[in-house]
């Protein structure tokens, strides 16, 4: 891991983080070209496209109802228990996010709200083939159900050898996803978003993937709804001299072990701690099943953040912006509320980041690459959309409609004016369509702006 130093007053820059940033350009060039390719010709580009990058396509893509819900009997019962007690938790949370449809009414009778309702259809991609994420599926089932989606489906790759994971389609089952479709990548993410003959549409894509299905996602965004683009998974973890250097490398490994292209940040003030820290990831990795990955990890993404006090240790985490942030410190709680950018917070060192992978509630499909700063972990309003209701009597169209015929002619928008004009004319007793009637539509003509001079600029014909 690299190590810097912050001191002098010197703060932590985004150059100090080395993380990817952006798609590549090859990688989104390809993913367009698939997109478009599905768009054109459905189902036949579909198929082609998981001989080509999978190497396994189903008859049909479309995994039966019952085989779903089959998998239940061939998963074991612990694993069962382990599941339902996550969904249970997870459902627990995420109710408590559903926002409701809110009316208020002012002293003319005007009455202005807000109507919420769910989108009508989304996917929920879940990544397969050389792992498998049935934690993923109830993550991002569970909120559109909680949400009110009428259909929700699951797109996900089989395996090499044509199977799914009994373990995924269980999770599917005891989520409730409505439909199950056998295909992954970016060929998956544009049959959700254009439909083929056999997938048909929904109106948002959510879920994790790899750097092409990030890069479809992108690319049919605006289209359809989309989460976020998600990048590697990263985490950050905060520690003064009180943290057991021990549980703070198996932290740090167990986002590592994810992808070599995962992000691993110890923040510190303490200049004893990261040494003990990677001493232990040392003699904890050789044991590692998945040494090469989280070597790789560590030492190409991982970064060690060494400051002059706990302040500037805090501020140095507001600029990593991590999708996970533990606080190993001896007042965590307190910590909280200093902490403006992360995606999920994991407070005092029994808080372990793998409980809310898992079972804890809070949703694990969280903002990656520093995006924390502007955005949320995937929630219920996700799928929920708000509309505006505006409703007015004749006494609240005469109050307002005198400012907003002035801001109509201050814009030069005259039928604006004019349609407020009528309303006022038919409120105050006279009638809407008369020889002139137009000219009850301006209020006393305004003077022309007058021009405000910018620097270098102002003055010059």
């Amino acid at each position: 891991m690299r190590t810097v130093t912050l001191s002098a007053g010197r703060r932590l820059s985004q150059s100090d983080l080395n993380r990817t940033g952006a798609l590549p350009e090859e990688v989104m060039a390809a993913a367009e070209k698939i997109v478009d390719d599905v768009r054109e010709r459905g189902d036949a580009a579909v198929r082609e496209c998981c001989l080509r990058f999978d190497r396994a396509c189903p008859t049909s893509f479309r995994v039966p109802d019952e085989l779903v819900a089959g998998a239940l009997e061939l998963v074991p019962p612990e694993f069962l228990a382990a599941l339902t007690r996550a969904r249970d938790q997870i459902r627990s949370f995420h109710e408590r996010e559903r926002e409701q449809s809110w009316f208020t009414t002012r002293a003319d009778g005007t009455l202005l709200g807000v109507q919420v309702t769910p989108v009508a259809s989304a996917a929920v991609y879940v990544p397969g083939g050389r792992a498998q994420y049935p934690s993923t599926v109830l993550m991002d089932t569970i909120p559109a159900k909680v949400a009110g989606v009428g259909r929700v489906v699951m797109l996900t790759p089989p395996q090499s050898d044509g199977t799914l994971s009994a373990y995924t389609l269980a999770a599917a089952a005891l989520a409730g996803v409505d439909e199950v479709y056998a295909v992954g990548g970016a060929q998956a993410v544009a049959a959700a978003a254009y439909g083929t003959e056999t997938i048909p549409a929904v109106e948002k894509i959510v879920g994790p993937g790899n750097a092409y299905v990030a890069a479809a996602k992108r690319y049919v965004s605006g289209d359809v709804g989309i989460d976020m683009v998600a990048g590697p998974s990263e985490v950050c973890v905060l520690a003064d001299a009180t943290a057991d250097p021990v549980v703070v490398a198996a932290d740090l490994m167990a986002q590592a072990e994810h992808d070599p292209m995962a992000s691993c940040y110890l923040v510190t003030c303490d200049d004893e701690l990261p040494g003990r820290v990677l001493g232990a990831v040392e003699r904890l990795v050789a044991q590692s099943p998945r040494e090469d990955v989280t070597r790789a990890s560590l030492d190409e993404r991982g970064v060690v953040v060494v400051a002059e006090d706990l302040g500037a240790a805090v501020d140095a985490v507001n600029v990593i912006a991590p999708e996970h942030l533990e606080l190993h410190c001896e007042d965590a709680l307190g910590l909280v509320g200093r902490i403006r950018n992360a995606g999920a917070i994991f407070v005092g060192a029994w808080s372990s980041e793998p409980l809310g992978d898992y079972v804890a509630g809070p949703n694990h499909t969280l903002p990656t690459g520093g995006t924390a700063r502007f955005s949320s972990p995937l929630g219920v309003y996700d799928f929920q959309k708000r509309s505006s209701v505006i409703c007015y009597t004749p006494e609240g169209l005469l109050a307002d409609a005198e400012a907003t015929q002035t801001l109509a002619q201050a814009e030069g928008l005259w039928a604006h004016a004019l349609s407020v004009g009528l309303r006022r004319r038919l409120a105050e007793g006279g009638e809407a369509v008369t020889e002139g009637a137009h000219r009850v539509a301006w209020p006393e003509d305004l003077p022309a702006p007058a021009g405000v001079p910018l620097p270098g600029l102002g003055g010059r014909g």
